[in-house]
């Protein structure tokens, strides 16, 4: 009996140990490279736009060249490009990534398609931007390049972006409950394994005479070393497992997420210089965006800072204060790690002050200082709009990287916990089965 309940536990050792390690390859090498893949296309795709709008927006008169603003000029050409690499890596990424998977395949090609049409339109619209006379032509197809994208390529792109990190969940929860079930399993045959050796014990005692057999405590020893690290190994895991899931990686999908509506709006101040027909449109999708980010009901855009100022003064005093929504709360709601409290506030601070300067940015418009607001806008000079993006996103690029160095680090805890408590466990159990075997030799020779 004492044999065959340490060979159960060798056997449930064993299928967790293969279960593990096939979740966290997993994990590292499927279902975060793949949702990362998607946030990183869902940004790119809004900072591509962005930059193209810039681009128009920057490169003076048609033809002439007259007027152009050199340094954002050049920089935003620079970032078009980067945004639009990182758009066809990422499709190759999804695209390898999601072979088997039906849905998400006619996805990835409905996107890769679209994004096609969408780069034949811009392409259409900065050539039509170098011709005498080309403003008009290159705004129309600009804003059927941008129709398109808010239809079917920012859509689809969140599609991926839920899809893959669904199948990361639904992995999350099954390897959870498997290691639930096998925790109490293996209590249950641990519990059995050292009361028979305890009554094997006191059997021999009466039986033979003898107090003690030491093989025999040994062996017990060894079961119990063999519970301890099994049950470690079990309740570390799963502790691990949700830090790298919803610890970290919520959040990592909740800031990209976030970027990606950042840049969005970003885009939407560009969008109603170049394109004056539209610019009540652009003007409620940045306030939309501003609400997704950090959501004030019943806000306008001319009532929003001083909302954003009074609630955040009173977050900041007393942190269960619950007046604002958005991805921030939900970010602020979920501290976790050293240094992402003081990351998060100081993003939201880069946050209030980009703010202030779109309410700057459109009194200039009001004004009609067209080109003043342009330059302040999309300049590069260390007190423009542009430099607190920047500000901003670095604020955001640092509050991200505590959230992946500390789900780094569980997956790595995870796995060295593998490498050391499924091992120990297994080689205690052995060694018992052996020592129990040594222990119960002479006793059983005494009937020959």
């Amino acid at each position: 009996m004492c044999l065959l309940l340490g060979t159960a536990l060798v056997a449930l050792l064993a299928v967790t140990a293969t279960g593990l390690s096939g979740t966290w390859d997993a994990i590292e090498q499927r279902d975060e490279p793949r949702t990362v893949a998607a946030t990183q296309l869902n940004l790119a795709l809004n900072d591509m736009d962005a930059q193209a709008a810039n681009i128009l927006l920057s490169s003076g008169d048609s033809g002439t060249g007259k007027g152009r603003l050199d340094e954002s000029y050049t920089n935003a050409n620079k970032l078009y490009k980067d945004a639009q690499e990182t758009i066809s890596r990422s499709l190759r990424t999804l695209g390898a990534a999601s072979e088997g998977d039906r849905t998400t395949e006619d996805t990835v090609v409905s996107l890769t398609d679209d994004f096609a049409r969408y780069q034949e339109l811009i392409g259409r619209s900065l050539e039509n931007d170098e011709h005498p006379g080309g403003k008009d032509p290159a705004r129309a197809d600009y804003r059927r390049a941008t129709d398109l994208l808010a239809d079917r390529l920012l859509p689809q792109a969140r599609t991926l972006v839920d899809a893959n990190n669904t199948v990361y969940e639904g992995q999350y929860e099954a390897t959870h409950s498997d290691l639930t079930g096998q925790l109490v399993a293996e209590a249950v045959l641990g519990v059995l394994l050292l009361a028979a050796l305890v009554v094997l014990q006191v059997h021999l005692a009466r039986r033979f005479g003898r107090v003690f057999n030491p093989a025999l405590l040994a062996a017990t020893l060894c079961a119990l070393v063999a519970l301890v690290c099994g049950g470690q190994l079990l309740t570390g895991s799963a502790d691990q497992l949700t830090i790298a899931r919803h610890d970290s990686f919520d959040s990592v999908v909740a800031l990209s997420r976030s970027k990606a509506i950042a840049y969005d709006a970003n885009a939407d101040e560009s969008r109603y210089l170049f394109d004056a027909t539209r610019s009540a449109t652009y003007e409620h999708s940045y306030l939309d965006k501003s609400r997704q980010l950090y959501g004030l009901g019943g806000a306008t855009l001319t009532t929003y800072d001083d909302q954003l100022v009074m609630t955040w003064a009173a977050y900041q005093h007393d942190h269960s204060d619950k007046e604002f929504t958005g991805e921030y709360r939900r970010e602020l709601d979920n501290i976790t790690f050293p240094g992402e409290r003081e990351a998060a506030e100081k993003t939201v601070d880069a946050y209030v002050v980009y703010q202030e300067d779109d309410r700057t940015f459109r009194r200039l418009i009001a004004e009609g200082k067209l080109q003043e607001a342009t330059v302040f806008c999309i300049g590069w000079a260390p007190d423009s709009s542009n430099a607190h993006f920047g500000a901003w996103m670095k604020a955001l690029g640092r509050l991200t990287a505590i959230n992946t160095k500390y789900g780094d680090e569980a997956k790595q805890a995870g796995r060295s916990a593998l490498a050391v408590q499924a091992p120990v466990s297994g080689v205690a159990l052995l060694l018992a089965g052996g020592l129990l075997v040594v222990g119960l030799r002479p006793r059983l020779a005494e009937f020959r």
